[in-house]
């Protein structure tokens, strides 16, 4: 038995135990990229027995899930000063999905609802408290993998370090790291839409003409051609840099803070650069003096600290969508089986826009 039984009627009509693979956390990874020593797919069942499901719990078919870079940070096994604790070994991990209730004990959720939830569990079929989920309108003409990425996570983030905390004005230089990535794509556009000059770097020459011709950034470069990160900002950057949202750290960090102009603001999003290395093999920032002298602003922010501003974050964005303003790239992979695969793709050039598993193709 290898899908629903008697829930949804596919075989077995008495039947309602259901396969479902999941991915657990076996062993942490302190560097480098996790793979199968890792990170190990097992096969559970799951009963839907109505009698199974606890009151105030509905049974969830998981459709799309979010692979993002903060789950690396999560399986290193030491709490890094990051906001999420390490994922527990041989337990099941979570990560943000969108899901199909196939049966409710909730009386806010229906049979057939489509849910999110930034906190499934890595798997098929779950059975999910109500605290996170939410219903999303499929009829909305918004496609599904939209959820995880636009109007999900990477949006919020990008949202949040250019609307909330960069709050650039019209004419300001804006200069956006790992720019075809998750956050990037829509951190650009956002800031375009608020009359902002966006130059944007990334890692190959084909991502740099999708930034410039599909996202509408005007300039972006390849910072494996450009490797002298200071002689490329000056060149891109001749009067100066006013926000910068950084998500890579390391050199690309310290060569900004060479080019920031009088009170410039610097959003921390991320630091995908760094996430591999154990902290005391991670390259420092020798000039952060220069934030002194032009009284420059640095924060790191977490999304979770702006949920009370989630609901203005998706009515704008999905005003944007449905008007053409806003544009979203997916790379997806099918299957649970391309969890690796997926993960190890955010840490190479090889990914353009955001990373999501189409669950069942």
């Amino acid at each position: 038995m290898t899908g629903l039984e008697g829930v949804g009627g596919c075989g077995g009509e008495n039947s309602t135990v259901v396969e479902s693979r999941e991915w657990v956390m076996s062993a942490y990874a302190a560097e480098g990229v996790p793979t199968s020593d890792h990170l190990k797919l097992r096969t559970t069942k799951l009963s839907l027995d109505a009698d199974s499901i606890p009151d105030g719990h509905v049974a969830v078919e998981l459709l799309w899930i979010s692979v993002d870079p903060y789950l690396r940070t999560r399986m290193t096994g030491h709490d890094d000063g990051l906001y999420f604790s390490q994922f527990a070994l041989n337990e099941v991990i979570t990560a943000f999905g969108v899901g199909r209730v196939i049966l409710s004990k909730n009386g806010k959720f229906s049979t057939g609802d489509i849910v999110v939830n930034p906190f499934f569990p890595f798997a098929e079929y779950c059975i999910a408290p109500p605290t996170f989920l939410r219903v999303i309108d499929p009829t909305a003409g918004i496609e599904l993998p939209a959820y995880l990425s636009s109007l999900g996570v990477p949006g919020f983030a990008a949202w949040v370090g250019i609307e909330v905390l960069g709050n650039p004005k019209p004419g300001s230089n804006v200069f956006i790291s790992a720019a075809a990535g998750g956050v990037g794509i829509f951190a650009g556009q956002l800031a375009k839409l608020k009359g902002c000059r966006v130059v944007g770097s990334t890692g190959t020459d084909e991502k740099v003409k999708l930034l410039k011709e599909e996202f509408g950034y005007d300039e972006a470069f390849n910072y494996n051609k450009e490797t002298d990160f200071d002689a490329a900002l000056s060149k891109y950057f001749p009067n100066g840099i006013d926000l910068y949202l950084d998500n890579v750290g390391g050199k690309m960090l310290e060569a900004v803070l060479n080019h920031v102009n009088l009170h410039a603001r610097i959003p921390i999003c991320g630091m995908i650069s760094q996430y591999n290395q154990i902290w005391t093999e991670r390259e420092g920032v020798r000039n952060l003096l220069n934030m002194v002298g032009k009284e420059v602003r640095m924060e790191g922010y977490l999304v979770g600290s702006y949920l009370d501003r989630f609901d203005d974050f998706t009515k704008e964005m999905e005003t944007y969508t449905k008007e053409g303003k806003l544009r979203s790239k997916h790379k997806i992979y099918c299957g649970m089986e391309s969890f690796i695969e997926s993960l190890g793709s955010m840490f190479t050039s090889s990914n353009i826009g955001k990373v999501v598993i189409q669950v069942k193709p």
